[in-house]
């Protein structure tokens, strides 16, 4: 693990500079490399591009960890609105959404499991009229439980309902193989999160090992895997394991995020791969752009010298 990686994720914890660097303009230029607007009409217009480079999208109104029931219910009303756009525009087929669940109400006290619940269902139906999808996104190990728990809750109604995990976890290889099925759509990536060892690879080559067992658990099975990674050994790896298991263009796909290798992206569109991007978008940037930050430290250098060059 980079030593740079823990202080900047614990620094996305950090009301103090939180507040420092949402106020501070300057920081706009690095975090518009990352989330290209904060409104629903800025992610309606980059995902109009994106499509038109021939990729596909995936949406997330940036927000989490929220213990407001209003702000929760914000987070519905935000994402009915952008799904409401995408089916109105016609970009609902090649657009879905990404939902936090802590963004709409996991850790709210008492009833956060069934709020979410609840939340996560009202999306999926807003999706499903849209004519889309939605894939709950996974967070830190605490959330893991109870996320696969609402996942299995909404596929009795929204069966096309996707799930994201992590291979730094221990568990994720028999999550995979329990998720394997026919029908299941299953985004695997590394895992963004400040891990304990307990529960987690710290080293970055037994995250990497453990991807490519979760890769061919994937693979081997009856589901659509959906490969998130920038690494291009992985991306190769996927690649040739997808050729093992006579897996056609079109039964997975890779997925990358906004603004991160857009040459490849491009590169595996063109070559006839599904290639989505992560869009993410919304006021609330903060611990996204710090978690950006700790899987890429050297951009730190930039954003700091762009804070303190500022009068």
């Amino acid at each position: 693990m980079s030593l740079l990686r823990q202080p900047i994720l614990l620094l996305s914890r950090s009301t103090r500079v939180k507040q420092l660097i949402s106020t501070m303009p300057v920081s706009a230029g690095i975090v518009a490399s990352y989330v290209p607007g904060e409104s629903t009409e800025s992610a309606v217009a980059a995902t109009r591009a994106l499509v038109d480079d021939g990729l596909e999208v995936t949406l997330d109104f940036l927000g989490e960890d929220t213990t407001d029931a209003e702000q929760a219910d914000a987070t519905v009303a935000a994402y009915r609105e952008l799904l409401e756009q995408l089916g109105s525009l016609g970009l609902a087929r090649r657009a879905e959404v990404s939902v936090k669940l802590s963004a709409v109400g996991q850790f709210l006290p008492e009833n956060g499991h069934k709020v979410a619940l609840e939340n996560a269902r009202a999306i999926c139906r807003a999706a499903r009229n849209a004519g889309t999808t939605v894939t709950l996104d996974m967070e830190d190990h605490t959330t893991t439980d109870s996320t696969l728990q609402i996942l299995r809750e909404l596929r009795k109604d929204f069966p096309e309902t996707g799930a994201v995990l992590q291979s730094a976890l221990f568990r994720t290889e028999a999550d995979c193989r329990a998720l394997a099925h026919e029908g299941s759509r299953v985004r695997l990536c590394k895992g963004a999160y400040l891990e304990p060892e307990d529960v987690a690879f710290q080293s970055g080559a037994e995250i990497d090992k453990s991807y490519v067992r979760c890769l061919k658990v994937l693979l081997a099975g009856d589901g659509y895997p959906m490969i998130a990674t920038h690494d291009p050994r992985m991306v190769q790896i996927a690649s040739s394991l997808a050729s093992r298991y006579g897996r056609a263009q079109g039964t997975y796909e890779f997925q990358m995020l906004y603004g991160i290798r857009t040459d490849e992206q491009k590169r595996l569109a063109a070559s006839g791969e599904t290639m989505r991007v992560y869009l993410p978008y919304g006021t609330q940037w903060y611990g996204y752009l710090m978690r950006r930050l700790a899987e890429k430290p050297q951009n730190l250098s930039m954003f700091v010298r762009s804070l303190v060059s500022q009068k």
